[in-house]
């Protein structure tokens, strides 16, 4: 079977992005193993999957590197919407009429999304974050919780050799923040899949380090669970900014200063909603056999 794809990257979180709204396509774990190698196969962090949505627009499904189905993927999503936008304008010039700038919504794990275009950049409304142990989900116990907002916030993980100061966020998939003098300096191969696997996490979670340049730039490396180091994470960039303003370290407005670029983060005070936004490019098309 010959399958065509979209190969897309935002700050170089990269993806194979396939429209399968016919739903064809079985055993998607094994597929996102083998088009993700990157000597084997196309190369990816995530595959996604475009597919039709009784609640939304459209939906999307995401799976690791590693085949594993996440919830939710901030980098991913505004690559699939560019993906929608541009296909959209496509067939519209092919019938003769005027491209139409307009919202999406998308469904996906995590609940739905709301996306819109600033310029060349796009918008996601992340919705909001979610601080409770058992919806992120954590395994851990009430009285055990850092103080504020009956988040866990600064909880101590031993890891090995090391204690690590973990605030945990969901932003429609599970993350714990960390606070570092350096993040170039830390052994992110090392303790990011420990963290990531850690029995404190049901469903693993994605780890995040950061560094605090002052109240409106923080940088930010990140171990995503299935993936492992990646150049930029959407969602991870949004708990992170959440977690640097639950600690009294930013402002609510904060630039991620990523290894493959930035993301603009907003936790609005007045819905306390979350705002991310960033690139999306497409980086070429192809026909693969599988």
């Amino acid at each position: 079977m010959k399958l065509q794809f979209t190969k897309m990257h935002s700050l170089g979180n990269d993806f194979i992005v396939i429209d399968d709204r016919a739903s064809l396509l079985k055993n998607l774990r094994g597929l996102a193993t083998k088009l993700c190698n990157r000597r084997f196969g196309i190369g990816a962090d995530q595959m996604l999957l475009l597919r039709l949505s009784g609640k939304a627009d459209y939906k999307m499904r995401i799976l690791n590197a590693d085949g594993s189905e996440v919830e939710m993927c901030g980098n991913g999503i505004r690559c699939l919407g560019k993906y929608i936008w541009d296909k959209e304008g496509e067939r519209r010039k092919a019938k003769g009429e005027k491209d139409k700038i307009r919202q999406l919504s998308i469904e996906t794990l995590g609940g739905i999304k709301y996306l819109r275009k600033i310029g060349e950049l796009i918008e996601v409304d992340m919705g909001e974050p979610v601080f409770d142990p058992g919806e992120i989900p954590v395994k851990i116990s009430q009285g055990a919780r850092g103080k504020g907002r009956g988040a866990i916030i600064n909880y101590p993980l031993k890891v090995k050799d090391k204690t690590f100061r973990i605030t945990c966020v969901s932003m429609g998939n599970p993350h714990a923040v960390i606070i570092v003098n350096d993040a170039g300096s830390v052994r992110l191969e090392r303790y990011g899949p420990l963290i990531e696997r850690h029995k404190l996490f049901p469903k693993r979670t994605n780890v995040e380090f950061v560094q605090v340049m002052d109240k409106r730039n923080i940088k930010m490396r990140v171990w995503e669970r299935g993936a492992g180091e990646t150049t930029a994470c959407g969602t991870g960039a949004s708990a992170s900014g959440v977690a640097s303003v639950l600690l009294g370290l930013a402002d609510r407005k904060v630039t991620v200063h990523l290894p493959g670029g930035k993301l603009r983060i907003h936790w609005s005070e007045k819905d306390n909603r979350v705002f991310m936004t960033g690139d999306a490019v497409r980086v070429f098309e192809g026909v693969v056999e599988i």
